[in-house]
């Protein structure tokens, strides 16, 4: 349907009519009006699953919800860094959408990673924009290929559970737009999501639902986006003053309550009712989009996307440690597998996303029936203390066998929506059953079912760390095909694993005080903040092994000057140099180690994932704009460019770097002066105009040297002469008067000012 369809049916709407479109007609429901033809919608929880609920029920009602696959959550697909494997998955989900009746899934969730507690974690994607940015919008773009719509996720810095629907994220306007929009940016460019779901928190003290800086200036200004915003659903705060804002869709039904409020500000002119129309006009423009390309013949296959589901949890492992090549295990081998999550596996997260999964696959289930691996539980996980029965069971069981694999991790009441961790530590009885079985059996192996880094004590006694994350249904499938050489991991993190809690640049100021989080790390989040200071991490971000190995060559760049109107591509040619088969992702930094500018020491701006056999050689090419090299300057509010040179870095992590090439950039933005009698003379020295007007007023006498100056001492004359450029370089306009004898005056100062800033 046409504007101009639309925009003839919102005419022939009742000022109520229009109201009660701005909110649910329940907890899941867009309303419906009969007489004009228009349906109501359908939207459902995700990201990762379809978590289709009838009734209205509590928020989270997991146990009305639909039998569902459960694929891998964001941590996990994140760290597969593989877009073309996540719009399968996507594809996936908007099947399951089309053959439900759903027009919108809620997802993908983008927030930034900031800290290792946010209890959410486990649904968002990366420390980094960038990679949260890329992976929602191949989810995006699988979804919506099935004409289905979906709600990127929480619009904006929602970095915690603690006081989530009062809180204020108060961050400074660099690192907004470098971070944490950043992470919706390329996402909403690109691929178009129908719908925006705000977050309940403030931002720098406006709540998000009534932000019309980010939901209309930004978001549909800037960013071109064209369909709906939803609230969180209670994260409406005033619903007139959000109508204004930019918030069209109220989630759930208010009962008539704020419906009525929007009625009385139209009537009493309090709300232009052009505001109005024009939030049920994006409104409806989804809701026919959806009827209009509805799918009868859809069918939801659970069995085939559990398949699927086992296909993305292949790709979201990560082999953190491979000591004496422990890994792959022999087939035939006696392995005992320890561990409540080898029977029960860990793989979702608590709270909205909670998919009522069909089946679950858990690596037991695969192994159980060959006769040569043998099972413990070890712990329990409903409560932390050492069932000493169950550990002494698991230690007797490594003992006899010729390697051990213990299925670790954080239970559901450890990370979950709704409340933060406290602490970056696993069960205390999880790491003693490891450090036991580690003492009485060398080859022991640990993996891991959680949704963000854990400290690990016991890192430095097993031989094996396979990071499982939350993987999904079928993840124990996975991870023994993994375990056993059939699948080669390709899984690369998508965030930094400090080795405590204390390194974390967001330790001091994390949850804040009251309703007040003060994001004073800035840009310096993740490996932007731990490679700045050269701090030793457990794991860097971008780290993942392989069963193969891979070498990097003759990289060539399309220019080695370019203007940042231009672009830049770099090659890098990529070998495969091991025996197995494998998949390489391919990352691409960018440093600028001349900037005046506090800048990170690099940035991730590429990646790629390609598949290679024993001794292929693959080309992978990357083209670099003006945003690969910018930073957000507050000055002009735009993103600007430095002119000088810039290392365009290839590699395997953050820490791995294989290839660099450099390349000057030139600035095409003359950016204002803002000089004043407070600028120091050093300042102006960079800048050959500035020079140029005021050498002739700055005769100054300290600097003038005397005939009868002593100069035999060539060690004092050194240190005097740099003790004056000192002085000078750091000497403000106004000091020129008290040593110049009156041969400078303010007027003539500020003269050249007014020139220099035009």
């Amino acid at each position: 349907m046409n504007r101009e369809e639309l925009k003839a049916i919102v005419a022939k709407m009742t000022l109520e009519e229009k109201a009660s479109m701005c909110s649910g007609a329940d907890f899941w429901h867009t309303e419906a009006v009969e007489r004009l033809g228009i349906p109501a919608m359908m939207v459902s929880d995700g990201p990762h699953g379809l978590r289709k609920q009838d009734q209205e029920a509590d928020n989270l009602g997991v146990n009305d919800s639909i039998k569902a696959v459960c694929f891998p959550a964001g941590c996990g697909t994140a760290a597969s860094f593989n877009r073309e494997l996540i719009t399968e998955m996507g594809a996936a989900l908007g099947e399951e959408c089309q053959a439900e009746g759903v027009g919108v899934i809620l997802g993908p969730a983008v927030n930034i990673k900031r800290s290792p507690l946010c209890g959410r974690n486990f649904e968002y994607y990366s420390e980094d924009p960038y990679v949260a940015s890329e992976m929602a919008g191949a989810l995006i773009a699988g979804v919506q290929s099935k004409n289905v719509g979906t709600s990127i996720k929480h619009f904006l810095a929602n970095n915690q559970e603690h006081r989530r629907m009062s809180s204020s994220s108060e961050i400074d306007e660099r690192t907004l737009r470098e971070i944490y929009l950043a992470a919706f940016e390329g996402a909403v460019k690109k691929e178009k999501p129908w719908t925006v779901m705000c977050s309940y928190n403030r931002i720098n003290g406006t709540y998000a639902a009534q932000n019309k800086e980010t939901l209309t200036d930004i978001l549909r200004g800037e960013w071109g986006f064209d369909g709906f915003v939803m609230s969180d659903w209670g994260a409406v705060n005033d619903r007139v003053p959000d109508l204004e804002a930019g918030l069209d869709l109220e989630m759930p039904s208010s009962g008539g309550v704020n419906d009525r409020l929007i009625v009385e500000a139209v009537k009493e002119g309090r709300l232009k009712e052009e505001v109005l129309d024009r939030a049920v006009e994006r409104i409806l423009n989804i809701v026919f989009r959806y009827e209009e390309s509805r799918d009868k013949t859809a069918v939801f296959d659970r069995d085939k996307d559990h398949e699927l589901a086992k296909k993305v949890a292949e790709e979201t492992c990560v082999l953190l440690k491979n000591e004496d090549d422990i890994l792959p295990l022999e087939e035939k081998a006696e392995i005992a597998f320890i561990g409540k999550y080898a029977a029960k596996p860990r793989y979702q997260g608590g709270g909205s996303s909670h998919i009522n999964s069909h089946k679950v696959t858990s690596a037991w289930d695969c192994v159980k029936d060959w006769g040569n691996i043998s099972y413990a539980e070890g712990f329990r996980d409903d409560v932390d203390e050492t069932d000493e029965a169950l550990l002494t069971e698991a230690v007797e069981l490594a003992k006899k066998a010729k390697a051990a694999v213990i299925f670790a991790g954080l239970p559901d009441s450890f990370e979950s929506e709704g409340f933060d961790r406290t602490h970056m530590r696993m069960p205390d009885c999880q790491n003693e059953l490891i450090g036991r079985v580690a003492a009485v059996q060398p080859n022991t192996v640990v993996v891991l079912h959680n949704g963000s880094p854990i400290e690990m004590p016991w890192a430095d006694q097993v031989k094996g760390i396979l990071e499982a994350y939350l993987g999904g249904q079928a993840v124990g499938a996975a991870v023994v095909d993994i375990l056993f050489g059939k699948v080669n991991p390709s899984g690369k993190l998508p965030e930094s694993f400090p080795y405590q809690l204390e390194d974390n640049p967001s330790y001091l100021y994390f949850l804040g005080e009251g309703d007040k989080v003060e994001y004073r790390e800035g840009v310096f989040v993740g490996y932007r903040y731990y490679d700045k200071k050269k701090m030793a991490v457990r794991f860097p971000f971008g780290f993942g092994l392989s069963y193969t190995t891979f070498a990097y060559s003759e990289p060539k760049l399309s220019a080695e000057r370019i203007r940042d109107t231009d672009t830049v591509t770099i090659r890098v040619d990529v070998t495969n140099t091991g025996s197995r088969t494998g998949k390489e992702v391919v990352e691409l930094y960018v440093s600028a180690p001349d900037s005046k500018v506090i800048r990170p020491v690099r940035e991730l701006r590429g990646f790629d994932k390609i598949e290679l056999s024993p001794g292929e050689t693959k080309m992978v090419s990357f083209t670099l704009d003006k945003r690969a090299f910018a930073y957000w300057n507050t000055d002009i509010h735009d993103w600007h460019v430095e002119s000088g040179r810039y290392l365009l870095q290839i590699g395997s992590s953050s820490r791995d770097i294989a290839i660099e090439q450099e390349v000057y950039v030139e600035s095409a933005t003359k950016l204002p002066r803002h000089y004043t009698m407070d600028t120091p003379f050093g300042d102006l020295m960079n800048d050959p105009e500035a020079m140029k007007l005021l050498a002739p007023l700055m005769k100054i006498d300290f600097l003038e040297k005397k005939e009868d100056e002593d100069t035999t001492d060539a060690a004092a004359e050194a240190i005097s002469a740099d003790m004056k450029d000192a002085m000078m370089k750091y000497m403000p306009l106004r000091g020129a008067f008290s040593f110049a004898s009156g041969s400078v005056t303010p007027q003539q100062i500020q003269e050249v000012l007014d020139k220099l800033n035009g």
